[in-house]
């Protein structure tokens, strides 16, 4: 049985019950704009902790989502004052969940996950954080054959025995991709950091393709601050790909491509459906960024491809005439040019660039070739 208690628009308090630990709380924030895109499914980001840590990860999700720096997603929260003791309790035998952490185990990933995918649109991709003893408790679900989650924060994990050598053994024999972000601080707890430091230095000497790893350490943070300071960097760890094309990502690689530039811009793109199974439309400013690129390195001839991604990808804009003409131009056919420039009339102005511009080409090159 499941009841809703709909507080504001956006942000809800539920209460699931269940069959192996009674009434549980949940704190969940919706994305914006989440009813009107009914037919959108999002990523799904699990906060242990939910008591304390669920509104500082929902504030930065939303913040981060707001500037598409990240996807939208949806946030829950499972409330754990007066339990988180038992629901992470870890055997001392057996050194994994036992009686009553194994119900709470088992209710995170056979009814909390699976309720959720049922009510909400929860996407393939999930994340989950927790912090001290939760941040430890979520490495158990990276043991399964299939993680239920695609990517883990841990912030300063007070890690129970044999984590270290269990979670590095298990990250070196991934078979699909995961994102694992960890922090610690100069301030934190002594024996804590000691373990956080001796874990990174294993997992910063995996090779795989399949983990995505970021470690910080925070000088002058103590175990609680650095919450505030790390879930920033975590997520930018995670949805890196997914953000536009910055200053760095242009000069560092986009620049120094001996390959197509557009073949770069594609698989940037088909990377994000396959990790996050997200369809996101090419941004303007990353068109931009690989037309800047291809002017800067004199290579016209993927104006063409751009200009068949831009037809693609912004059907009723003149984008496609204006790289299609920026083509012909430089590979010696101006009386194409001039004609696609002309034809892009019945287009809608896009970035900044308008009609008129584009007559003006059409009628230089009229004038310079006497068409």
């Amino acid at each position: 049985m499941f009841c809703t208690t709909s507080l504001f628009a956006q942000t809800q308090y539920e209460y699931i019950e269940s069959d192996r630990l009674g009434s549980r709380e949940l704190k969940i924030q919706l994305p914006r704009n989440y009813e009107e895109n009914a037919e959108k499914f999002y990523p799904l980001i699990l906060v242990l902790d939910g008591d304390f840590l669920f509104e500082i990860v929902a504030g930065n999700v939303d913040y981060t989502s707001y500037w598409d720096d990240m996807p939208e997603a949806i946030v829950v929260g499972v409330n754990q004052d007066g339990t988180r003791s038992d629901d992470l309790f870890v055997s001392d035998a057996t050194f994994f969940p036992t009686q009553e952490g194994a119900k709470f185990y088992e209710f995170l990933g056979a009814e909390l996950v699976p309720f959720l995918e049922e009510n909400y649109r929860v996407g393939g991709f999930k994340v989950a954080v927790g912090h001290g003893k939760s941040a430890n408790f979520i490495n158990f679900f990276s043991f399964r054959k299939a993680p239920l989650f695609q990517a883990y924060i841990a912030l300063s994990p007070s890690m129970s025995p044999y984590m270290d050598t269990n979670l590095t053994k298990r990250l070196k024999d991934l078979k699909s991709p995961v994102f694992y972000y960890m922090s610690t601080a100069s301030e934190d707890f002594r024996e804590q950091r000691k373990e956080i430091s001796e874990l990174n230095i294993n997992l910063e000497a995996i090779e795989s393709d399949n983990l995505f790893y970021e470690f910080d350490d925070f000088d002058g943070a103590d175990h609680y601050g650095l919450v505030n300071i790390s879930l920033p960097k975590a997520l930018q760890h995670i949805f890196l790909i997914y953000q536009p094309i910055s200053r760095s990502e242009y000069k560092n690689y986009i620049l120094t491509l001996e390959t197509s530039p557009v073949d770069y811009l594609i698989e940037k793109y088909e990377k994000i459906k396959t990790l996050f199974g997200i369809e996101k439309q090419i941004l303007l400013n990353d068109f931009r960024a690989i037309a800047t690129a291809i002017n800067k390195n004199d290579r016209f001839e993927y104006f063409k491809d751009l200009g068949k991604l831009a037809r693609d990808s912004y059907p009723e804009s003149l984008l496609h005439n204006y790289y299609m003409g920026r083509f012909y131009e430089a590979t010696g056919n101006p009386k194409k040019a001039m004609k696609t420039y002309r034809e892009a009339y019945i287009y809608q102005e896009i970035d900044g660039i308008t009609k008129d511009d584009l007559l003006e080409r059409a009628d230089r090159i009229q004038a310079e070739f006497g068409y």
